[in-house]
């Protein structure tokens, strides 16, 4: 069974460059037709989906956070990180890592829908991350 833990630092300065890492136990990240995905869920909100990584290396992200955001990988410790640039509060929130069977497909546009937690079938504990001077 595959098992996702997140990883990083639980407070961080405004303006400041988040990086959270999700390290993967009990399945490798290239195995074929499935996608690894950062959520995060903002206080009294729902779940937000941000990007995902495919087993070839292909990123996709949220149009909303795409210049913010660049996912990668490091295969032969089977993890992906996050990296969230010129954080504010208002990112202030639980960040998963996850996985999926199907394409992300949560975006047309710039507008996207909020993802369900059964679209995934393995998911990290999540992380508090604060923004906060």
């Amino acid at each position: 069974q595959v098992q996702l833990q997140e990883s990083g630092p639980g407070l961080v300065k405004p303006s400041q460059t988040l990086s959270l890492t999700c390290s993967v136990s009990g399945g490798s990240i290239t195995t074929n037709y499935y996608y690894w995905s950062w959520i995060r869920q903002p206080p009294g909100k729902g779940l937000e989906w941000m990007g995902a990584l495919a087993e070839n290396g292909f990123t996709y992200y949220s149009p909303s956070l795409r210049s913010r955001t660049s996912i990668s990988r490091d295969t032969s410790k089977n993890r992906f990180t996050l990296q969230l640039s010129s954080m504010t509060p208002e990112d202030t929130a639980v960040y998963y890592c996850a996985r999926a069977q199907s394409f992300p497909n949560y975006c047309s546009g710039y507008r996207c829908r909020e993802p369900s937690k059964t679209d995934f079938d393995s998911w990290g504990q999540g992380t508090q991350v604060t923004v906060s001077a």
